[in-house]
């Protein structure tokens, strides 16, 4: 074990929620001077940490506690009937797994997806500095998933593969192709990779069960969620 207690935190002045429209939220991030260890990493991912770009964080609200932390046991999840009409939709998708690098096919993808899917929100628009801050870093456990039917890119699955399983960083996809719902396509391949390879779960990041955008991470079942510093699970 690391000694976490060494480590060095430092925690932002209160901003808008992002989530919670009449919330102030406060965000722990990990000193940016230590180094992006994935053995601290996987650490932190088991007490509800997340990565952003080159930042490792979480919530850490003086008022609200509304963020909970999420993941699925890979080998424990049973898809449902909907979820298997979505795997079979997709049978015909090949999944590629690259480095994270930035090209403009990359981009033009993740440009369409900010500006159809979150007009109304932090990305927006979206510009190629903030698509590489974000999401191409030269981190050794970082992977782009790329899922393509033939030449055609149909989504990236922005995914950190850790000693204790793998953690959903983003996703982002082809707007116009609804009927294959590739969000949770890509969340449902991520799942049967880490199952695949001998990891434990897919960390999914946070869960807020007011928040309309996060109510799709409780579909897949059995769930567990990280409540008053512990782990539990629901079937």
């Amino acid at each position: 074990m690391t000694e976490l207690a060494r480590l060095k935190f430092y925690a932002t002045q209160p901003h808008p929620c992002s989530y919670l429209p009449d919330e102030q939220a406060t965000t722990l991030f990990l000193d940016p001077s230590q180094p992006m260890d994935v053995e601290v990493y996987a650490e932190l991912s088991e007490m509800g940490f997340r990565r952003s770009g080159d930042h490792l964080y979480r919530p850490h609200c003086q008022r609200c506690n509304a963020c909970i932390p999420a993941r699925i046991p890979a080998a424990q999840f049973s898809p449902s009937r909907q979820q298997r009409r979505i795997l079979k939709r997709n049978q015909d998708i090949q999944v590629r797994i690259v480095r994270p690098a930035f090209t403009e096919e990359y981009y033009a993808l993740y440009a369409r997806y900010i500006e159809q899917r979150h007009a109304n929100g932090d990305m927006y628009p979206p510009n190629r500095e903030q698509f590489s801050t974000f999401l191409v870093r030269d981190l050794a456990f970082s992977r782009f998933y790329e899922f393509r039917l033939g030449n055609q890119l149909l989504a990236i699955a922005v995914t950190d593969v850790l000693p204790n399983g793998l953690s959903a960083v983003y996703t982002f996809y082809e707007p116009s192709e609804e009927r294959r719902s590739l969000g949770r396509f890509a969340i449902l391949w991520q799942i049967a990779e880490a199952a695949r390879i001998g990891l434990h779960a897919l960390y999914l990041g946070y869960w807020i069960k007011s928040c309309r955008k996060m109510s799709y991470k409780t579909q897949y079942r059995p769930i567990e969620l990280f409540v008053n510093q512990r782990w539990t699970s629901i079937n």
